[in-house]
C-alpha cells in the first residue's frame, strides 16, 4: 500500500521532471547557436572564405554580436524576477476576512483599508484594490500572476518558453537586448553567407546538368568542397528563417516601450481609479524609453540594469495622479507634465 512518503517522492519527482522539460526550449536555442558557432567560423570563415581581410573581417564583426546576443540572452533567463515587497502581503487575520466576506463590497472595504498606505493606481473592472488569492498579496501596479512561476511578478510582460523566465521589470531592458542582438546576429550571417550560398548552388546545378551524382563529398569547381559545405546551406537557410521570425517581434515590443505598455497592457489596458486608460503609464517617447534603458546612454546597449525605479511605483499620467514621483535609488523624482502619444 503507498505511504505519504511514496506520494511525497513521486509529487517530488514529477515536479523535477516538469523543471527539466521548461528547459528543453532553452536547450534547442542553445544547440543552434552552438552548431550556428560551428558553421559559420569554422566551414565557412577558415575552409572557405579564402581572402585574410575578409576573413578577420567576418570574425572580428562576428564574434562582437556572438557575445552580445550571448550576454543579453544570459540575463534574460537568469535574472531573478520582480517579486511583490512584503509590505503588500495581507496578515493572516486580514486574509481571514476577506475568506469571511459576505459580499463584493464587504471585500472592497477590506482591501481598500488594507491598501490605504500602499502606493497602488490600478483596480478591477468593478473597481475593487487588485487581490492575488493565490499569493495571498495586493497586487502592486502592473503586477500580474503567473500561473508559471506561481506567483505574482512586477511589472510582468509574458511569460518565455524560450528563456523560461517571466519577462519582466527586471529583466525586461535584457530582453529588448536580446531580440536586437539575436536579429542582427541573424542579419549578419544572412548576408555574409549569401555570396558563398549562391556559390554552392551553382556547383550543384552544374552537376545536375551533367547528370552526376551529387554527395556530400563531391568536388566542383570554386573552393566549396566536401561535406562542411552543406553546413553553408543550412546556415543561411535557419538564419534567415530566425531573422524574418525576429524583427516583427522586435518592432512590436520597440513599439510597446515607446507607448510604455507590457503585453497585457496592450491586450488589456491598465484600469485607474478614472477609469481604463491604455495611455495611463504613457510619459512621452523618450521618457518612456528611458523608464526601461535608464537615462545613462553609456548603458544603453549593454545589458546592464539601468531601468528606472524598484518596479512597484511607476509615474503616471497627470489624469490620474496630480503629483508623480519615481523613486529609484531614492534619488529620482519626477512630475509628468508633457505627453506625446
Amino acid at each position: 500500500m503507498p505511504t505519504n512518503s511514496d506520494f511525497r517522492n513521486s509529487s517530488g519527482s514529477c515536479r523535477l521532471c516538469i523543471k527539466a522539460v521548461k528547459w528543453v526550449p532553452v536547450l534547442i536555442i542553445v544547440t543552434v547557436v552552438g552548431w550556428s558557432y560551428y558553421a559559420y567560423v569554422v566551414q565557412l570563415c577558415w575552409f572557405t572564405v579564402t581572402s585574410p581581410f575578409e576573413r578577420v573581417y567576418y570574425l572580428l564583426c562576428y564574434h562582437v554580436f556572438f557575445v552580445m546576443f550571448l550576454w543579453a540572452y544570459y540575463q534574460t533567463i537568469f535574472t531573478p524576477i520582480g517579486s511583490v515587497p512584503k509590505k503588500f502581503k495581507l496578515s493572516p487575520i486580514d486574509i481571514d476576512k476577506i475568506k469571511r466576506a459576505d459580499s463584493e463590497e464587504s471585500q472592497k472595504m477590506i482591501l481598500e483599508r488594507c491598501a490605504q498606505n500602499l502606493p497602488v493606481s490600478n483596480r478591477t473592472v468593478s473597481g475593487v484594490i487588485r487581490y492575488c488569492d493565490k499569493c495571498c498579496v495586493i497586487k502592486p501596479d502592473r503586477a500580474h500572476h503567473c500561473s508559471v512561476c506561481g506567483e505574482c511578478v512586477l511589472k510582468m510582460d509574458h511569460h518565455c518558453p524560450w528563456v523560461n523566465n517571466c519577462v519582466s521589470f527586471t529583466n525586461y531592458k535584457f530582453f529588448i537586448l536580446f531580440l536586437a542582438y539575436a536579429l542582427l546576429y541573424c542579419i549578419f550571417i544572412t548576408l555574409t553567407s549569401l555570396r558563398y550560398f549562391i556559390m554552392f548552388w551553382k556547383i550543384i546545378d552544374e552537376k545536375v546538368e551533367e547528370n552526376k551524382e551529387v554527395t556530400p563529398d563531391f568536388e566542383g569547381d570554386g573552393e566549396l568542397i566536401g561535406m562542411g559545405r552543406f553546413h553553408i546551406l543550412f546556415l543561411f537557410f535557419i538564419a534567415a528563417m530566425f531573422a524574418i521570425s525576429l524583427v516583427s517581434l522586435f518592432i512590436y515590443h520597440c513599439y510597446l516601450v515607446m507607448r510604455n505598455l507590457s503585453t497585457l497592457e496592450a491586450f488589456r489596458a491598465p484600469i485607474f481609479r478614472t477609469g481604463e486608460d491604455k495611455n495611463g503609464f504613457n510619459l512621452g517617447r523618450y521618457n518612456n524609453f528611458q523608464e526601461v534603458f535608464g537615462d545613462n546612454r553609456t548603458y544603453w546597449f549593454l545589458p546592464i540594469f539601468t531601468s528606472f525605479g524598484d518596479g512597484v511605483v511607476y509615474p503616471v499620467r497627470s489624469l490620474h495622479q496630480s503629483t508623480q514621483q519615481y523613486d529609484s535609488a531614492g534619488v529620482t523624482q519626477r512630475k509628468n507634465e508633457f505627453f506625446d502619444d
